[in-house]
C-alpha cells in the first residue's frame, strides 16, 4: 500500500537533506528554492495528481456499461503523467487503475504486453494498446 508513495517521500527527503546542507553554508535563498523544487517533483510523481484509481474488475466493468477506456498506470511513470497531463480535464472521464496498488490490473497489463508491466496501457472496446497518444486517447471518448 506504501509502494506508491515511495518515490514522492524519497524526494520530499532529499530535498530537505540538500536544502539543510546549504542553509548550513549560508545560502537560504538557495535551500527554498531546491526544497520547493523537490516537493514540486514530489507532487507530480505522487498519486495525488492522477484521479482516484479503481481496481481493474471494477474498471472493467463499468467500461463495459460505459464503453469508457481503462487507463492502467502507475506512479512515478513519466509516460502516466503525460497521458494525464494532455488529457486534462478529460482525464477525470476514464477509469484509472494503479497496478502498484491492484495486483490483478498488473496482471492483465502483463498479459497485454508479453509478461511486461508497461505503463500507461490503455484498453478500449476489450483492446489494449501500449502508450498510445493522448489526443487518440481523447478521441476514443464518447461526447
Amino acid at each position: 500500500m506504501m509502494r506508491p508513495w515511495i518515490l514522492p517521500v524519497l524526494f520530499t527527503l532529499s530535498g530537505s537533506l540538500v536544502a539543510a546542507g546549504l542553509i548550513a553554508r549560508g545560502e537560504p535563498g538557495e535551500a527554498v528554492a531546491l526544497l520547493l523544487l523537490f516537493v514540486l517533483l514530489a507532487g507530480v510523481n505522487s498519486p495525488l495528481v492522477f484521479p482516484r484509481p479503481t481496481g481493474a474488475l471494477e474498471a472493467q466493468r463499468r467500461s463495459a456499461v460505459d464503453g469508457r477506456p481503462v487507463v492502467y498506470w502507475r506512479p512515478g511513470c513519466v509516460y502516466c503523467l503525460r497521458l494525464r497531463t494532455r488529457l486534462g480535464r478529460d482525464a477525470h472521464r476514464l477509469h484509472w487503475v494503479d497496478i502498484w496498488r491492484d495486483p490483478a490490473g498488473a496482471a492483465a497489463v502483463r498479459a497485454a504486453n508479453d509478461g511486461n508491466e508497461t505503463v500507461p496501457t490503455v484498453v478500449v472496446a476489450g483492446r489494449p494498446h501500449t502508450n498510445p497518444d493522448p489526443e487518440w486517447v481523447r478521441g476514443q471518448l464518447l461526447p
